[in-house]
């Protein structure tokens, strides 16, 4: 690091410019290199001259090729660069370079809510699923009435939510790949924070019947007396709000048991945190995801679950994943679901180009596997020890602690709903950009990446990593912060998300099937 330019590696020829605003043509940093055009802040400067075709390492990787002679000095970004192939799934390193988690971390603990299925929730909330889109209008106009009339009354409960989606009836039910978005709806429902309390709302003539939501058998035995189902066209009904009064006697059954529930001190090994990052940019390799990195291990040290994701931004380091898999088989299961991911992009005859945004690029990443470099160190150094396919739950694959690979898309929000089925009850999320992302189901730490986002929107991110980069924090002192922080907001903190109540829908992964 010197004051101007930080390098990730010692073998890096490249170096992200680090000063607030850039640096100015002219500008000498680290090795006597003089800056021959304005580079802005998180761009990257030439350290050494390179020639058409020469090899750009960052993070002792290459990221790129010179498209033509590049000069000491020059700003090297996406305009100059030829992105590497991407690598083949053949004769990957397998369980190479698993390592150890490093020393028990006993004696942390969090206040959360115990379930009967032995799972931990850090919010106790009402959660009404939907079996279909066309009943979302119902079930918002009864939240609504619920927060106002009902909620005051329970004060234990921290909120009611409806879990709105746009699937459930004008869908191939039976297609191939059907089971993906159905068992997200059905897992989602399961999720640690709503307490075992199932309340379904039913259309009635939608193909995405209750029982196929929840057939029998898929329903833990610890959810007491099992789904409860209003369905609008029973005949019962008559009127708006005879629907209205059925769910909110419905709610307030279940309202009466959330209320009972109270925080309970709980070992630090309940949380099941989601990682994600969104907004990136070149400081979110460098500073927040880093931290979360060292965070993560500290956490599987405590015996926590782990989660990160992203295909699309963890492709082009999957000899990374298959080297730290605990086992052939996890690696396998890498592998497999990279394939898959390889399929889809080909079935739509697109490439893995269309990652990174324009956000990215202007935040300092020339391409995915720039990006895909900065993304991976979020899951820190722990061993992998195990692979959730999307929509699944970690319970039902058998894993109850350490880092796992959940398989995701990049986008945020599907992203997000995909690892809230999981079992997520904590989620972090790192942004360089900036994004006003949260989630109504499971409290947001948002992580900014440099000083002045954390300045500029003080009152949207918790935790300001970018004191990394400015020489104030280390990367082991913002990990352990964060740390502690984690456990804060497990046990009730409000994050500025939740402040603000800012919450985005949930996003179902429909895929179409590939081979």
């Amino acid at each position: 690091m010197s004051q101007a330019v930080i390098k990730m590696h010692p073998a890096d020829n490249v170096a992200v410019v680090v000063t607030e605003g850039g640096l100015a043509a002219g500008t000498e940093v680290e090795g006597g290199v003089i800056l021959r055009e304005n580079i802005p802040q998180a761009h990257k400067v030439a350290l050494k001259n390179f020639a058409q075709g020469d090899a750009v390492i960052r993070y002792n990787v290459t990221i790129g090729y010179a498209k033509d002679n590049i000069a000491a000095g020059s700003w090297v970004n996406e305009n100059v660069l030829i992105m590497p192939n991407a690598l083949g799934l053949e004769n990957l390193p397998i369980s190479t370079r698993i390592g150890t988690a490093g020393e028990p971390l006993d004696n942390f603990t969090f206040q959360g809510y115990r379930n009967a299925d032995g799972s931990v929730g850090t919010r106790n909330i009402l959660a009404i699923t939907q079996t279909v889109q066309c009943v979302a209008g119902v079930v918002d106009y009864a939240v609504k009435i619920i927060r106002e009339q009902l909620l005051p009354k329970y004060p234990n409960v921290d909120g009611v939510i409806g879990l709105s989606h746009s699937y459930g009836c004008g869908v191939a039910i039976d297609a191939p790949a059907a089971p993906i978005p159905i068992r997200t709806i059905r897992n989602i429902s399961l999720n640690p924070n709503f307490g075992g309390e199932i309340m379904v709302i039913s259309l009635g003539c939608e193909k995405l019947q209750p029982s196929r939501l929840m057939p029998a058998g898929s329903i833990p035995a610890t959810v007491v007396d099992g789904p409860q189902v209003v369905c609008l066209q029973d005949e019962e009904h008559v009127g708006f709000m005879s629907m209205i009064n059925s769910i909110l006697r419905q709610a307030e059954f279940h309202l009466e048991r959330l209320n009972k529930r109270t925080r309970e001190t709980c070992p630090a090994s309940a949380l099941v945190v989601g990682m994600q990052c969104g907004g990136s940019d070149a400081f979110s390799g460098i500073t927040a995801n880093p931290a979360l990195g060292y965070a993560a291990d500290l956490l599987v040290r405590a015996g926590a679950t782990v989660m990160f994701s992203e295909n699309t931004e963890v492709r082009d380091g999957v000899d990374q994943l298959t080297a730290r898999a605990a086992t052939p088989q996890v690696a396998a299961d890498i592998i497999k679901e990279m394939q898959w991911y390889d399929n889809y992009l080909a079935a739509g005859m697109v490439d893995r180009s269309a990652n990174t945004t324009p956000g990215n690029k202007k935040g300092g990443l020339s391409n995915i596997v720039e990006k895909a470099m900065g993304s991976i160190v979020k899951s820190g150094s722990s061993p992998i020890v195990g692979v959730v396919s999307p929509g699944e739950r970690l319970r039902d694959r058998g894993i109850t602690r350490g880092l796992v690979y959940n398989s995701t898309p990049a986008s945020d929000f599907i992203c997000g709903t995909l690892q809230l089925a999981a079992g997520m009850n904590l989620h972090i999320f790192t942004t360089g950009r900036g994004t006003p992302y949260g989630l109504a189901e499971c409290p947001v730490i948002k992580v900014a990446t440099r000083t002045e986002l954390a300045r500029r929107w003080h009152d949207l991110m918790d935790v300001n990593a970018g004191r990394i980069a400015d020489g104030e924090k280390t990367i082991e002192e913002m990990g352990w912060e964060i740390f502690h922080l984690m456990l804060d907001v497990a046990s009730g903190k409000k994050t500025w998300a939740e402040h603000w109540k800012l919450y985005n829908s949930l996003v179902l992964f429909n895929p179409a099937p590939v081979t």
